[in-house]
């Protein structure tokens, strides 16, 4: 039996307790049955323990439930409490293929000029009103209105027609090219060809058009004025304490939860996360906030580590980055000898885990579209600590001498992933002696400076992983107009006439494979760590979110949000203590 976690470790004190809105179920409910009144699977545990858990971050800003909203400091991440209150157009399967969410079907106009998605018929917000195409305009419309300082906004940029322009202020949200042809069909224009665009619509789940004029954005944080399209609706919420979602009963999309509650209770996500775990209080952990020493008891535990399951998760890369465009990594020498300096061999095996990740000497990882999977551009930024030295003397600064001090700024990263920071900056400073400081900021403050003009952040570590399965999105980060403080012309054209290029799909790869190798001798990056992720989930949670993809892996695969209507409680329960025992 497991020791249950203390309330002090879990709980902060709340900042504000919201209105609980009780809304009885419609029709009276066997013990073996859901809220659409469906029998549970014959191994199910009776509706009643159909409850999943996670823990919360108690000491991240948090903005919103909607990814409309904020992506960067959704309230619970890592949870599935966030996303769960509409669907999105589409969704990915474990094979990481487009299938249909709330649009039953889409197509591109003959000319590639837009794509038309078509909603499911029936679908239906909490209050009763319908979701129509409306609801999706107004949400890129809210995204795209310079004055909600959207922190995602780089996503469309030169995708969606007018898009650009009206984050600029040039235009207003109105004129995007986001437009409901009627109330079920959602086109979307693009400035020219973009064959990769309904990859980019995932991730979204609508707002409610009418709640947002009425309420405003908070409509959806308060469960009082809160209204879901999704499989779940918020019923109590008090910010840095706890949060409870149920399945809505009204929903009529195509992922149906078992389960009938959702729970998040906050704490120290990052290091707190596995206790929690093993006290029985929630039922994922993943890979992200697990430490080393948490790696360890699972690898030998049998049922811990028979309840791992790795997956290719987003295709995630650590590297470090720079602020080219000043003194003194402006200078391309410079930015490749912090390259050849940094010995991602050694820091893997010592540091990272070849169980966790593996050296990485250019950013898309192995499998993604367009990955350099011959190994053709490792010898570029390969460990070479002479030559690193010879470079850095090139640029003016023989032995270290004179290079001004740097502050190695990571984006709010656990244990395991400052060490990497550590090691990293390590390696540079012993290789090239110049200083290195290590600071692990706050993520919200770390993305702020890195998207400001001029940055803040002048040399850093982040990692990024894909949005959607298409080199134009991991690539597409690099453009001058991204995130990144970096800008080549030549990779902004390979990048840019990829994406509108439909006739010959292998030379649009070779267009992103010529490109990445512009990236790489660049040095727009440090790359470093290709991340091998995972789950670890409680032995009692089932359901097809773990069949085998077409590798053979049984994972809970990133993108298949689809599954969370398959996902249920089995009764060995019983045969544990958890937080369902209270």
């Amino acid at each position: 039996m497991y020791r249950k976690l203390s309330v002090g470790l879990l709980v902060m004190s709340a900042v504000l307790l919201m209105a609980v809105v009780s809304v009885p179920f419609a029709v009276a409910q066997d013990a073996n049955q859901d809220v659409y009144g469906r029998d549970l699977p014959a191994d199910a545990a009776p509706y009643d323990k159909q409850i999943f858990a996670g823990l919360c971050n108690s000491v991240v800003k948090e903005i919103s439930l909607t990814s409309v909203a904020s992506v960067y400091s959704r309230i619970c991440q890592g949870t599935p409490v966030v996303d769960q209150y509409g669907d999105p157009l589409v969704v990915l399967d474990e094979n990481l293929q487009l299938i249909p969410a709330a649009a039953e079907s889409w197509e591109a106009a003959a000319d590639g000029l837009s794509w038309s998605f078509h909603l499911r018929p029936d679908q239906v917000w909490s209050d009763g009103t319908p979701l129509t195409a409306n609801d999706y305009v107004a949400s890129y419309r809210y995204m795209v209105d310079p004055a909600n300082a959207y922190d995602f906004v780089w996503m469309w940029q030169g995708t969606i027609l007018n898009w650009s322009e009206a984050v600029a202020g040039e235009v207003p949200p109105e004129e995007i090219g986001v437009v409901a042809t009627d109330d079920n069909t959602v086109t979307i224009f693009t400035n020219g060809p973009r064959p990769y665009l309904p990859g980019t619509v995932y991730f979204w789940a609508p707002i409610q058009a009418a709640a947002l004029a009425e309420h405003g954005i908070g409509y959806i944080n308060d469960p009082a004025t809160h209204v879901s399209s999704g499989p779940f609706i918020l019923r109590e919420f008090t910010p840095g304490e706890s949060i409870r979602i149920e399945a809505n009963p009204t929903y009529n999309g195509f992922r149906k939860p078992y389960l009938k509650e959702i729970r998040g209770t906050y704490g120290d996500q990052l290091n707190g996360s596995f206790l929690a775990f093993q006290n029985g209080d929630i039922d994922q952990v993943n890979y992200g906030v697990l430490q080393v020493a948490d790696f360890e008891v699972i690898k030998n535990d049998p049922v811990l580590s028979a309840n791992y399951r790795p997956n290719f998760g987003d295709f995630r890369t650590d590297y470090l980055l720079f602020d080219t465009y000043t003194a003194p990594f402006n200078d391309v020498k410079v930015r490749m000898a912090f390259a050849k300096a940094l010995d991602r061999e050694s820091i893997v095996k010592n540091v990272v885990g070849e169980q966790f990740g593996i050296p990485a000497y250019s950013f898309l990882a192995p499998g993604f579209p367009a990955s350099d999977s011959e190994g053709a551009l490792k010898d570029i930024q390969a460990y070479d600590c002479d030559a690193a030295k010879a470079l850095l003397a090139e640029a003016g600064y023989p032995n270290g001498e004179g290079f001004p001090a740097q502050e190695l700024k990571l984006r709010g990263e656990n244990e395991a992933h400052v060490a990497w920071g550590v090691a990293a900056a390590g390696s540079i400073s012993q290789c090239l002696g110049v200083e290195i400081t290590v600071n692990n900021m706050e993520s919200a403050t770390y993305m702020e400076g890195l998207l400001a003009r001029p940055s803040t952040i002048q040399f850093g570590m982040i990692s990024y992983g894909m949005d959607y399965l298409d080199p134009s999105n991991m690539l597409g980060v690099w453009l001058s107009q991204g995130r990144h403080s970096w800008l080549n012309a030549e990779f902004d054209q390979l990048v840019n006439d990829a994406g509108v290029k439909v006739d010959d799909a292998e030379a649009r790869i070779q267009m992103y494979k010529d490109a990445e190798k512009l990236l790489v001798e660049d040095v727009g990056g440090v790359f470093f760590v290709h991340r091998i992720q995972g789950d670890l989930f409680q032995p009692f949670i089932a359901g097809d979110c773990f069949r085998p993809d077409a590798q053979g892996v049984g994972a809970f695969h990133w993108g298949n949000d689809w599954c969370w209507g398959t996902l249920y409680v089995t009764n060995e329960v019983d045969n544990y203590d958890t937080f369902r025992d209270n």
